[in-house]
């Protein structure tokens, strides 16, 4: 009887628990659609559909937005432009961090750079050194170096006249010795092939698959040979950035502070300190000014470059639009001279050919973001933790928003109240939008448009062999962003009147 007494309560304690949990699990909001996934491994069979155009096809079966279990961590897949106004614009406080692999955070000195620092004080600190010190308008070294090395491109493409250029390598050339210059104010040719070298491999580690970011138990098991090439990456870097700190600040103790040209090493050593911590205001660690200098070159090399070769790939597979474009460069500059930055405010539908191709090319094609906290979006539960991919590719391609969206043409943007790409139309964002928005924009878009323009100036521009327009490749491979498969390659002939070297 004593038994059956005790027991009593402790079924009712067990129904009530029960009953607690049952109403909490049936009153919980829903997870986004998305395909079924296996048990502990989830969805991560599709590893190979989570690109631009992977997520765009299943955006088209489940929706705007979108949940896969990758092991025991959620991804969140945005493709319309209501739901990335909902995570970059109404919710921006909750997906302003960014998620960071192993590889990632081993890379990036834990992540003490400001692409990939947790949103906080020492963010908005990078930021700010960002905006008004490494990328400011105000900054004339930087322009100088754009300005500089277009020239340099435009004398090497008038020697190459009449024979095949490969346009891919040379924007890619051009891009890496504007970075290379503004950031170190260097360019030795030995160095800056050290650096590209640095630069591939840390590509790659980038990129490398590993298990253990999805399922951390199962770390022992490494493919890609992590554990040996991520320390053997960061060293490279250490001697190679270090070597040029400590040679700058040789050359400030010599010359001192006396208006001299600096470039963005300069700049960060004005707040650097050997004892600094990294979330102490105003202070940089050599740690810091590293993961830095990565952020710049990553951000700035690549991006430009393809949205470059893009814009003429785009171009020459629309002649009437090459043809257009040219034109308004002969009534406007004319053939006598050589474009200035002036001219630039004057070329209304060279600025439409490069919205036009950054709709279509976005150049991080799928940003990511990751939530600081549980919160639901348009009815669907976000946990803590989720990565969200915001793609940019599908969302400038949404067809509700543009009339034949994967027609290139830039007339378009002529039509009155066309959305324009600084962060507030969300159905057009190349840049991203909100905290987590690109801070260099100012300085890739100046030195996307003043190698373009040059290029279409200078030079017209025939396919190799015979080769027709419609037989351009058009196929992308997707990164940190889409280049081309196969590099464009076109035949230069000289259209100024005037000398170009």
């Amino acid at each position: 009887m004593d038994s059956i007494q005790f027991s009593i309560p402790i079924y009712a304690l067990i129904s009530l628990s029960t009953l607690f949990f049952l109403v909490a699990w049936l009153r919980r909001k829903p997870l986004p659609p998305g395909p079924m996934g296996w048990p502990i491994i989830g969805n991560m069979l599709m590893m190979d559909q989570l690109t631009h155009r992977g997520l765009a096809r299943l955006a088209e079966k489940y929706g705007g937005i979108l949940h896969l279990k990758m092991g025991f961590s959620h991804t969140i897949a945005v493709s319309s432009p209501e739901m990335a106004r909902e995570i970059l614009q109404v919710q921006d406080h909750i997906f302003a961090n960014r998620p960071a692999t192993i590889a990632i955070t081993y890379l990036t000195y834990d992540r003490v750079d400001m692409a990939f620092a947790d949103y906080g004080p020492f963010w908005r600190q990078m930021r700010k050194l960002s905006v008004m010190k490494l990328f400011s308008r105000k900054r004339a070294e930087s322009w100088d170096s754009v300005r500089d090395e277009v020239d340099s491109m435009v004398k090497s493409t008038a020697v190459n006249s009449g024979s095949p250029v490969n346009l891919g390598e040379l924007v890619f050339g051009l891009t890496h010795d504007i970075i290379y210059r503004a950031a170190f104010g260097s360019i030795s040719h030995e160095s800056k092939e050290e650096f590209i070298s640095i630069l591939q491999e840390y590509t790659k580690l980038f990129g490398a698959f590993n298990l253990a970011d999805f399922i951390p138990w199962l770390g022992f098991i490494d493919p890609a040979g992590l554990n040996t090439r991520l320390p053997a990456a960061r060293a490279a870097l250490d001697r190679f950035i270090d070597k040029i700190i400590d040679d700058h600040l040789t050359k400030r103790e010599k010359i001192g502070d006396q208006n001299a040209d600096k470039d963005m090493v300069d700049e960060m050593l004005e707040f650097y300190s050997v004892e600094g911590k990294v979330n102490e205001a105003e202070i940089l660690t050599r740690d810091n000014i590293k993961a830095i200098i990565m952020d710049v070159m990553f951000g700035g090399t690549e991006t430009v470059a393809s949205a470059i070769e893009w814009a003429m790939t785009e171009l020459m597979h629309t002649p009437e639009a090459l043809k257009r474009v040219q034109q308004e460069l002969a009534n406007v500059v004319g053939l006598e001279r050589q474009v200035e930055e002036a001219d630039l405010e004057k070329l209304t539908y060279f600025k439409c050919v490069i919205k036009e191709t950054l709709r279509l090319h976005p150049p991080i094609p799928v940003a990511l973001h990751k939530s600081s906290a549980d919160t639901t979006v348009m009815g669907y539960h976000i946990p803590k933790g989720s990565r969200v991919m915001v793609n940019a590719y599908a969302i400038n391609r949404d067809k509700n928003s543009w009339e034949d969206p994967n027609t290139f043409n830039p007339s378009r943007f002529l039509q009155n109240g066309a959305p324009d790409f600084r962060g507030s139309n969300y159905e057009f964002l190349p840049f991203g939008s909100g905290r987590r928005s690109c801070p260099g924009m100012q300085l890739g878009l100046y030195a996307m448009e003043m190698a373009l323009v040059h290029l279409l100036h200078c030079f017209t521009w025939e396919l190799p062999d015979g080769m027709k327009p419609s037989e351009i490749d058009m196929v992308d491979v997707f990164g940190l962003t889409a280049p081309k498969a196969i590099r464009l390659v076109a035949v230069p002939t000289p259209r100024l009147l005037c000398p170009l070297y």
